[in-house]
């Protein structure tokens, strides 16, 4: 695989991880919206294992934010020690 090939394919991962992360807000929102509607009902097999399901989603939501991060650094350094970075545009100065 060609250097341009792979910095293809890393722009789609950031892209798949960044999918992912928005996949896990929205399952994070879901069980706040469970534990919200269960404060009336007041069911203890929910009560006691949707706080683990949150702290575990969150804490997956933070990890892929560090993985994007880390990633994303390793994509722009591999980007300009290839010279692959986009070449800047005259036009947009003006």
């Amino acid at each position: 695989m060609d250097k341009s090939a792979q910095l293809t394919a890393m722009d789609k991962i950031l892209r798949e991880l960044e999918d992912l992360k928005n996949s896990e807000t929205a399952v994070l929102k879901k069980i706040a919206q469970i534990e919200a509607e269960n404060m009336n009902l007041g069911v203890s097999v929910l009560e006691l294992a949707l706080p683990d399901i949150h702290e575990q989603v969150n804490t997956s939501i933070e990890q892929v934010t560090e993985v994007i991060s880390r990633f994303t650094e390793h994509r722009h350094q591999f980007a300009k020690e290839h010279k692959l970075e986009a070449p800047e545009d005259p036009s947009a100065a003006t």
